[in-house]
Formats: C-alpha cells, structure tokens, sequence
C-alpha cells in the first residue's frame, strides 16, 4: 500500500543579492531554513530589468558540494578554471560537481529581456568531497517530457518518471528532479523513494497537494512516504519536485565552501589562497 506524502512545511524565500549585485529570491539558506539535507540552497532569479541581473556572478570558489542550474528564460555562459564552458539557455540544465575545488563564473549573454532561473545547491558525501570536479551540460532537447492524455507534462532531469530517465549521470544521493506542469483540474502522481527529502517550489499557478495548495513562490517540505499525488488548481500549475538522499552527516560553512568539519574549512580557504583549486 503506498503511503502519501503531505506538505508538512509552507514558506516563501528572502530577496537578496548575491554575485556582482545579481537579484534573487533564495528560498533555502535563509535563517527561516537553513538547509534541508541534503539541499544546501535554492535560489529563484527572475527579471525582466537588466539592471538586476547583468552584472552577473564573476570569478568564484567552490568545494564540498554540487551546484545545479536551470535556465527558463535567458542566456547565461559558464566558464570555469578546469577547461569547462558552456552556454545556459532556455531548457538547459548545468549540473557540475565542485568536489575539491574550482573557479568558475556564470555571466548573462544578453542586453535585455527575461532571465529567469533557478540554482540548487547539494551537499556531497564527506567520501566524495574531495573528488576531481566534474561537469555537465545539458541541453534542453537531452531532457526527456512525459506528456499525459489530460495535458500534463513532465520533464525529467534527474532520476526516472514513467519509465523516461533524466540525463544527468555519475551524481550521488539518487538526485530526483521533475519539472510538472498541470492544467486545470488534471491529475498526477508520482513516485518518489521512501525516506528521500522531498520538496515541491511553486512556478507558475497553484497546485494541490493532498489537502494543501501550493502557489507561485511557495516551497512546500514534504512528509516522508513514497507516493506524491497533485493536482492542477483553478488555473492549473507548475512546479519543481525535487528528491534526494539525506546524509545525516555533519555540516560546516563558510560562503563557497561546504565541509563536514571547521578544520576543513580552514584548509579550503588556505588552499584557495595558495592557487591550488
């Protein structure tokens, strides 16, 4: 018998700046939720003013952790210290893999128009915080859509949906990442591995969850279980199903740098100083 997941948990995220000045909405990694195991952030980016978003996110570190971007609407080109490039655009999906360290920068290609985006960032198993950084770019026409009879649809990024499987390979935790749109009054469930965290972040309308709806901007933490049942609200909906494995391991934090102890962090930033990412 499958046991359903509820949303235990409603909240909306903080405006902030990040990067050069870049304006965004982080919705995991504020005081009210500082992580949710073994999701570190989600930031929402969203602006149709270039003056928000041009100035981009120059030159930076990263070790410890994995960081996934997803690109709606825009341009956004990714370089890195390690010989990895590429170009973002509506659809795409970059997934790299910080491990023990690089420098990259992420900076829009585009004067004007919409930028909108999300970026998740995932802690990684203390045995696998020091592997060799690894990257992949993911073009929008690799994703595959599940489309149902009553107009739903689905794009899988991460993990596997009605037997289509998302690309992104060689990542921990069995990452689950489900794009679901639902028209009005149409139906949907989906499975989701018993005692994985869970999440739904509300994109477009309102959906319903069991016996709760979930609006535009809104993160709903879900219970445990393995069986997530939604339906599209008055104007139908869109929203992100996100799913992973918890570590249940110890975190320490400093800005780009994500560790299990402070020594550790210590030992980032003194590599980081010394050139050696």
């Amino acid at each position: 018998m499958s046991q359903l997941r509820t949303l235990t948990r409603l909240l909306t995220g903080q405006p902030t700046q990040d990067g050069a000045g870049v304006k965004l909405v982080r919705v995991i990694g504020t005081q009210r939720l500082p992580d949710l195991d073994p999701f570190l952030m989600l930031d929402e980016f969203s602006s149709d003013e270039p003056q928000d978003y041009l100035a981009g996110f120059p030159e930076h570190p990263h070790r410890g952790f994995e960081t996934v971007t997803y690109m709606l609407a825009g341009r956004m080109r990714h370089r890195d210290n390690q010989g990895f490039e590429g170009v973002l655009e509506s659809g795409d999906v970059q997934w790299m893999t910080a491990g023990s360290g690089l420098i990259h920068s992420e900076m829009p290609e585009q004067e004007g128009g919409l930028m909108r985006g999300f970026q998740l960032w995932i802690n990684l198993p203390r045995a696998e915080k020091m592997k060799r950084p690894h990257y992949q770019d993911i073009a929008a026409a690799r994703i595959p859509e599940v489309s149902g009879a009553d107009g739903s649809r689905v794009r899988v990024i991460a993990g596997e949906f009605a037997g289509a499987r998302g690309p992104v390979e060689g990542v921990s935790l069995a990452p689950l990442y489900l794009d679901l749109s639902l028209p009005a009054g149409s139906r949907l469930t989906v499975p989701v591995t018993l005692g994985q965290t869970a999440l739904l972040f509300g994109v477009e309308g309102q959906l319903e969850v069991a016996d709760t709806s979930l609006a535009k901007g809104q993160l709903g933490v879900l219970s445990d279980g393995d069986t997530v049942q939604l339906a599209g609200g008055e104007q139908g909906g869109r929203a992100l199903l996100l799913a992973a494995r918890p570590l249940k391991e110890p975190v320490a934090r400093y800005g780009p740098f994500v560790m299990n102890t402070q020594q550790e962090i210590v030992q980032a930033i003194e590599d980081y100083q010394a050139g050696r990412f």
